[in-house]
């Protein structure tokens, strides 16, 4: 079975590598599969990532290739993307709860989280009412089980972290973010009343990126980097947990440039403050 969105995309990358060893060993995809023992297509669906290759498979091409150095570090790639799908369907089983909690398991054994949502307020800085219609919203779209009260207090739960440890939270969130409607305006002003209060915690970094910013970096999905082990990134169809080193470096960059073209203090508070006017506007 193919992965969903995330969990294809990986597997596309993972094609890739393939591809590039194949093409530095100077063999055609019709010469890899004969020394393999394939069928013709194979080669051409593994590298596309139109198949999920067997272990076996991974071993088979590098030895083709004369690259069994290469070998370990693929292996660890597919063993991390299978166990990536399984989660992502044993999660959206069984409701919004187990997933906050399993929040609360990599909060505490972070030092330094980095967080990036374009469209809504990140998890940790949301208040309840406002976590209750994000959850509400998730439980419709996926038709999983309706767990909201629960998904909520753990959610509240998990920020805890923000007071409790020795810890540093550097967070940006989209201008755009301010502006989408997550319930009643009466939840999005004291939503945008705690924004303005997390920001003057002594461990928090809230940037704003505004609406003008140069675009600069693709700005396509939410994702949180966890000290410098674990990088998450949202979709529609999963959470993908990144833990090789060249893919967490990816995130680490993208949220480096993200953070240049945000505004902090005064500034962010500034952009805050319109979002707020706006609310009255209606």
């Amino acid at each position: 079975m193919t992965p969903p969105l995330l969990g294809k995309q990986a597997l596309q990358a993972l094609g890739i590598r393939l591809r590039d060893i194949r093409r530095d060993a100077g063999l055609t995809g019709r010469q890899l599969a004969e020394a393999c023992g394939w069928g013709p297509s194979k080669v051409s669906k593994l590298e596309h990532g139109r198949q999920v290759p067997a272990e076996a498979d991974v071993r088979d091409w590098c030895i083709a290739c004369r690259a069994p150095s290469e070998i370990p570090d693929l292996v660890a790639a597919l063993r991390q993307l299978d166990a990536q799908y399984v989660d992502w369907r044993r999660t959206l089983s069984t409701g919004t709860k187990r997933r906050q909690q399993a929040n609360v398991d990599a909060y505490e054994r972070t030092s330094l989280f980095r967080v990036w949502e374009p469209a809504v307020i990140p998890g940790l800085l949301q208040t309840a009412e406002y976590a209750r219609e994000i959850l509400a919203t998730v439980i419709d779209f996926h038709g999983i089980p309706d767990d909201v009260e629960a998904g909520v207090q753990a959610r509240m739960d998990a920020q805890r972290v923000l007071t409790h440890g020795d810890r540093r939270f550097l967070l940006l969130i989209g201008e755009t973010a301010l502006h989408t409607r997550v319930g009643d305006v009466g939840v999005m002003r004291e939503q945008l009343a705690r924004l303005v209060e997390a920001a003057r915690m002594p461990r928090v970094s809230l940037g704003v990126l505004p609406l003008d910013a140069p675009y600069t970096v693709p700005r396509n999905n939410a994702f949180t980097i966890y000290d410098a082990r674990m990088v998450t990134v949202a979709t529609y169809t999963a959470e993908l947990a990144l833990q090789q080193r060249h893919e967490v470096a990816v995130y680490e960059r993208a949220f480096d440039r993200l953070a240049a073209l945000a505004v902090y203090g005064g500034k962010a508070r500034e952009v805050i403050d319109r979002a707020v006017a706006d609310l009255e506007e209606i």
